[in-house]
């Protein structure tokens, strides 16, 4: 179908903060690599022939000007590639017309998206469109929601070869963290916040966990927004500021599965705090603390030293038959900026090398790449997929 494509993928934004990580991993790892043919594309040409000779690109990759106001820039990019890897958002600002070109022209797409309004409003828009023209749109291939969505595949693959059955309920507790969170991802929330002044409709779809499962609703979902006690692991819990994205693309991921997980799935998700009197308050404070008070702006980001310093531990528990079974995803860099920019390189090389069977349509990480894109994270990108019990 693309054959014909003058490169594997596109890296739109490249000479934005993330945009640039995601330069120096494809030269660090794969500027070598004759099989993988990529270009850069911005909107000013200066700024990304100063990228391409600060991060050393290779001399004969493709520098594209792409402006997201410009129809006619994103088309020539579009039609030049197999696949578009952006890092630019907020996507419901800047992303509307590249989806929706890659949606048409039967293109592969993959972003950061963590915006579950404008999600769900381009799955009904351009669902149908993407499955007729064989376009793979991928949202959500960064710390939201990669980590997340392929541990509780990771852990029911798992829960089955034991059980013969899905855990009905799975709990994701955030045991580390450590790293700047994105500005993106905080300018995201801000610009979902303006919208829903002119879509008040998206409130219930914020709301509902079931809201990118293609209409389907499953049972009432445990309460992930107050602090609590885990009595089974034993320690306080708090609210985690990403669940509400994760917990939608989980739930969208086991709907597109034909319910893998089953029908009556409940999946919630928390940051441990510790036990006792400390993790209470703990649990308590960070239930009432902004998380994104911190964050840089847009298109800055921590040093290196602070990217490779930082790391994160997530421990996913399937609860089955009176037993419990655990296992991990960790990754070796800060999660919102160094492991993200990896993270959405190798979804971007998974999708166009491995997937060639993949219909077309709109999918999340887990029902698409599954178990592949767990090999290659866990070879390439510093993650680690690991058993606990």
């Amino acid at each position: 179908m693309n054959d014909s494509k003058e490169y594997d993928f596109v890296v739109y934004g490249a000479t934005g903060f993330t945009g640039k990580l995601v330069v120096e991993y494809l030269v660090e790892k794969y500027s070598n690599n004759s099989e993988i043919i990529w270009a850069l594309a911005g909107r000013s040409l200066e700024k990304l022939e100063s990228v391409a000779e600060l991060k050393n690109v290779p001399e004969n990759t493709g520098l594209l000007v792409v402006d997201s106001n410009d129809i006619s820039s994103i088309k020539n990019m579009v039609s030049k590639t197999k696949c578009v890897l952006t890092t630019v958002g907020p996507y419901q600002l800047y992303g509307n017309d590249i989806v929706a070109e890659c949606a048409k022209s039967g293109t592969d797409y993959v972003d950061l998206c963590g915006e579950p309004g404008w999600m769900h409003e381009k799955i009904n828009d351009l669902g149908d469109v993407a499955k007729e023209s064989g376009s793979r749109i991928i949202f959500s291939c960064g710390f939201d929601s990669i980590p997340f969505d392929l541990g509780v595949l990771f852990l029911q693959n798992e829960v089955i070869e034991r059980f013969g059955k899905p855990a009905q309920n799975v709990r994701g507790r955030v045991r580390g963290m450590n790293g700047e969170f994105s500005g993106g991802t905080a300018a995201s929330l801000g610009a979902t916040m303006a919208a829903l002044k002119t879509k008040p409709e998206l409130i219930a779809v914020l709301g509902n966990p079931f809201a990118l499962s293609n209409g389907f609703t499953g049972p009432e979902q445990p309460s992930d927004s107050k602090p609590q006690y885990d009595e089974k692991l034993d320690t306080w819990v708090a609210p985690f500021f990403m669940a509400p994205i994760n917990t939608k693309n989980v739930h969208r991921s086991n709907a597109l599965m034909n319910h893998f997980y089953g029908e009556d799935f409940c999946y919630n998700e928390m940051w441990v705090m510790g036990p006792g009197e400390e993790g209470e308050a703990a649990a308590k404070y960070i239930a009432t603390a902004n998380p994104f008070s911190d964050a840089p702006k847009p298109g800055d980001g921590p040093s290196r030293e602070s990217r490779e310093n930082g790391n994160y531990d997530v421990l996913f528990c399937g609860d089955i038959n009176d037993e419990s079974v655990h296992v991990s995803v960790a990754g070796d860099m800060d999660p919102g900026y160094g492991s993200t920019s990896k993270m959405i390189t190798e979804s971007a090389i998974c999708l166009v090398k491995e997937c060639e069977q993949l219909a077309g349509g709109i999918y999340t990480p887990a029902p698409s790449m599954g178990a592949k894109l767990i090999k290659r994270l866990q070879d390439n990108a510093g993650l680690t997929f690991k058993f606990e019990n």
